[in-house]
């Protein structure tokens, strides 16, 4: 197994950023061919996503299979595991606690100057659709993620759109996790066809105001290719990761951890960034050793990975290895430090900052709480995670006294005229005229 090797001091600036664009995602040449198939559920609706769903899916559905009832939700909730419900459940407390903390308050307002106010009404957008993965394994953790903040933030209508399996039929615990939270309207149907029948709308699913969740790339370059005609939200694609090790982590901590993000699939990103030589040459041997101990299919990833967009960085001290950090923006990153603290200061850009060797991305991703829908492909830059924010709406109001508009109507008036707008300056001048 080959994994790549980095000096960060000897790397071409070319290498440089064909690491930072993770090579391996073509969004470009992925919209071309997804083009074609949002169009067809445009122009055919549910004939479209269910002849997509047997070609991609193997699954042979008709219009009134798409919709998940409540009698197979209720089915799925009792046919789980006890331990896992329980599992479930305390996620989805940690999940509500953390996100109940960023809701704002409904209304607030403030005087810019005597007789002016203005301010902000916060309300929830009126319908959102969850698209929740299934292609590489089953995610009911996708389905807490995305639900929970939705809920909270009161969303009145919340859709799932998840894959099927090749008998029609929506993974059971993902089914299980939207009952838990009171969500009842799902579909079997996922991929590229999904994201169309949310964005456009078909007879049998109603058009939503926004599509959230993350995807393959081609569920990314579907949602980009939509995005001009409904918010998708932000853009999370194939995970990615970076762990951030020196000489005081066990070696073997460090590579567990960097395998957590690797064996989402071959088209993830994992990098291990170290100040310390002897633990970089040390990973390079313990990467293939553990990968080989995966199940086959998470090994193959993880193979993928690491011969592609993935490997270890050699940096020659932590203020490169941040400086490359903060360049690539990653998805996740662990700090494996003896200080984590202080590194985190100097880390501005990433979806997430996991702190010292007890907090392994495993846990982020299931059950302590802030969200696990993070941007990726680099818009860790401009971008935050999945938030009640997300769900929610600022609309601006204000009003003016006369005492006010008297005061700051003829300053506006000039910068009215100064950009020849007449109308503008025509409102201004009705009033002040009628003054007089």
């Amino acid at each position: 197994m080959k994994v790549n090797f980095y000096d960060l001091s000897a790397l071409a600036a070319r290498e440089r950023e064909r690491i930072r664009r993770r090579g391996s995602l073509d969004l470009r040449g992925l919209m071309d061919k997804v083009a074609p198939l949002v169009d067809d559920v445009r122009a055919r609706g549910d004939a479209a996503v269910i002849e997509m769903t047997g070609r991609f899916d193997g699954a042979q559905m008709t219009p009134a299979d798409l919709r998940v009832s409540r009698q197979e939700m209720d089915e799925a909730l009792a046919s789980i595991p006890r331990d896992l419900r329980e599992a479930m459940e305390v996620s989805i407390a940690n999940i509500r606690a953390f996100h109940e903390r960023q809701l704002e308050q409904s209304r607030w307002e403030m005087e810019i100057s005597p007789g002016i106010v203005a301010g902000e009404k916060v309300v929830p957008i009126p319908s959102v659709g969850l698209y929740v993965p299934r292609g590489k394994g089953s995610f009911p953790s996708m389905m807490m993620m995305a639900g929970v903040p939705a809920k909270v933030a009161e969303v009145p209508r919340i859709v799932v759109g998840t894959p099927p399996d090749k008998h029609g039929k929506a993974d059971k615990a993902t089914l299980a996790a939207a009952k838990i939270m009171g969500i009842d309207e799902l579909y079997a149907v996922g991929g590229v066809q999904a994201v169309a029948a949310l964005a456009i709308g078909t007879k049998s699913i109603q058009r939503v105001d926004k599509v959230v969740g993350p995807g393959s790339g081609y569920v990314l370059a579907a949602k980009q290719l939509l995005s001009a005609e409904i918010d998708t939200g932000l853009p999370a694609g194939p995970s990615e990761a970076m762990v951030l090790a020196d000489a005081s982590i066990d070696p073997r901590t460090a590579v567990v951890d960097l395998l957590i993000e690797a064996e989402h699939g071959p088209d993830s990103s994992a990098y291990l960034v170290t100040t310390d030589r002897r633990l970089a040459e040390k990973a390079l041997e313990l990467i293939p050793k553990l990968v080989a101990r995966l199940p086959e299919e998470r090994r193959s990833f993880c193979e993928a990975v690491f011969e592609n967009s993935g490997g270890v960085v050699l940096a020659a001290n932590i203020e490169a290895a941040v400086e490359f950090i903060n360049e690539f923006a990653p998805e996740h990153l662990q700090i494996l430090t003896n200080d984590p603290e202080k590194i985190l200061e100097q880390v501005n850009y990433a979806g997430e900052a996991l702190l010292g060797e007890f907090t392994p991305g495993t846990l982020p991703n299931y059950s302590i709480g802030p969200n696990a829908i993070l941007p990726t492909s680099g818009f860790a830059r401009t971008c935050s995670a999945l938030s009640v924010r997300d769900f929610t709406r600022r609309m601006s109001f204000c009003r003016v006294s006369k005492a006010a508009f008297d005061k700051l109507a003829p300053l506006t008036l000039r910068l009215a005229r100064y950009e020849g707008f007449a109308a503008h300056a025509g409102a201004l001048e009705y009033r002040m005229e009628s003054e007089e």
